[in-house]
């Protein structure tokens, strides 16, 4: 990739000088530029990229990309008319550029465990690369595909949304050949009219297909199965439901262990065993098995990994502290659907050893918040509770007095303003051999309570 070859990709005329030089990356924070790298200013609601220009070049970048006009005549600098615009595109002329099968993963829940399973899955007969953390939108993913540069059989990409138009977007850019939409739920329903209009918005990475094209999809969806009808390409599904191409039976929750079931697949049955833990993790490693069995890894293989595979950061882990003390720590985000699979694995438990619920509200509901969030208050009466402490606004008073209506003593519910104050109270209140279950929105923060918790009993 040559500093030329940038400036057309994104359809500016050439800079003055270095046409010629070999550009080392593609960056937007010019804390991590690196000499020979290509930066890229983008305009945010708090930081306007522009500023950081002349730092940029004064520690070696290669070029700048810059809004026109903005470029103070500069000779290493290329001037567009939108620098998002650009970087997307660069993102894209790397990606036609390079013969890597590109994997793409969209859904309500599980995409990030979806996309850790299939490139782990994959990684055992391929070189493979994936997005990293959340780099999985208009930002993120123009950055991941940059890694399609080494030349990698397989980039597992994850497409992140919420609203209407951006995952058509983030299909335009990644050209999938392979696309998995693992569900359709409820989260960001605060930016949509209902769950079918969620189903819509997801129903674009449906977009761009041919013939070739692969989609692997959830047969226990009825709204994601009624979308894919459209979808030009072959089809292949996963779940529970009679017909899937990846079929589980004799499906066993066994808590704090994982799951088991009997997995019919058309390369064979398997008895398949996954420390990952609940019935919505088990679907997430259906779709990752559809997906190494149609890239063609063995079925002896994929058992296998999926045997080893283990939950993202703070997406499920469990963490065993001093005086028996067991943390759930699912506090990377939540979502109501999301939060009643996690109080599924906390009900296998609550017959045998104390249970608390530490959880936050759950953010981008809009207008449908107050119902949701009484749901969920229920939803956590009926997982057996003893105490339970939640985290927030109003949202999360409402799912406290949920609680209590559906038969949790009061004394046993607490609700806490901050993460911090959770995470007080939690301590004062735990117990030898209690089960903590920590989940949450991101902007809630319970990882906070999580982190003190080990912190303190670690």
């Amino acid at each position: 990739m040559t500093l030329g070859w940038v400036a057309d990709a994104v359809g500016a005329g050439r800079p003055a000088v270095g046409a010629a030089s070999v550009v080392r990356s593609v960056v937007t924070d010019s804390r991590t530029l690196e000499q020979g790298d290509v930066f890229v200013a983008l305009r945010g609601p708090r930081f306007d990229g522009h500023a950081f220009v002349a730092e940029a070049l004064g520690r070696g970048a290669a070029a700048a990309i810059v809004e026109r006009g903005r470029g103070d005549g500069d000779r290493r600098v290329i001037e567009v008319p939108d620098t998002l615009a650009a970087l997307q595109a660069v993102a894209h002329a790397v990606r036609t550029a390079v013969s890597t099968r590109v994997v793409a993963i969209t859904g309500s829940a599980g995409k990030t465990t979806t996309k850790e399973a299939i490139a782990a899955l994959l990684a055992t007969r391929f070189d493979v690369v994936k997005n990293e953390g959340n780099l999985n939108n208009h930002i993120g993913l123009p950055l991941s595909l940059m890694r399609l540069r080494s030349g990698p059989d397989v980039a597992v990409m994850e497409l992140g949304m919420n609203h209407a138009g951006e995952i058509s977007r983030l299909v335009a850019m990644a050209e999938p050949d392979v696309r998995v939409w693992t569900n359709v739920g409820d989260a960001h329903v605060g930016f949509f009219d209902s769950p079918d209009a969620i189903a819509d918005a997801k129903a674009e990475i449906l977009e761009r297909a041919s013939a070739e094209s692969v989609l692997v999809c959830n047969a226990d969806d009825p709204r994601v199965m009624v979308r894919a009808r459209a979808f030009p390409g072959r089809t292949v599904t996963f779940g529970t439901a009679d017909g899937a191409t990846v079929r589980a039976t004799e499906v066993e929750n066994r808590g704090l262990a994982g799951m088991r079931a009997h997995v019919r697949t058309p390369a064979g049955d398997r008895t398949v065993q996954t420390a990952l833990l609940g019935s919505g993790n088990l679907s997430n490693v259906l779709a990752a098995t559809a997906v190494a069995l149609d890239f063609g890894v063995p079925l002896d293989s994929v058992v296998e990994g999926v045997s080893r595979l283990a939950p993202a950061h703070r997406r499920g882990s469990v963490r065993h502290l001093r005086q028996g003390v067991t943390v759930i720590d699912d506090s990377y985000n939540s979502s109501p659907a999301a939060l009643a699979r996690a109080l599924e694995v906390v009900a296998q438990e609550a017959s045998s050893r104390r249970t608390v619920g530490v959880l936050g509200e759950m953010l981008e509901l809009g207008a449908h918040a107050g119902a949701l969030h009484e749901a969920s208050g229920r939803a956590a009466a009926r997982a057996g509770l003893s105490r339970l402490f939640t985290v927030g606004g109003a949202s999360a008073r409402v799912m406290a007095a949920a609680a209590v209506e559906a038969g949790m003593p009061a004394e046993a519910v607490v609700h806490c303003g901050t993460s911090d104050d959770a995470a007080d109270a939690v301590l004062a209140a735990i117990q030898p051999g209690d089960l903590v279950l920590v989940k949450g929105s991101r902007g809630t923060r319970t990882d906070v309570v999580a982190d003190r918790l080990v912190v303190d009993l670690g």
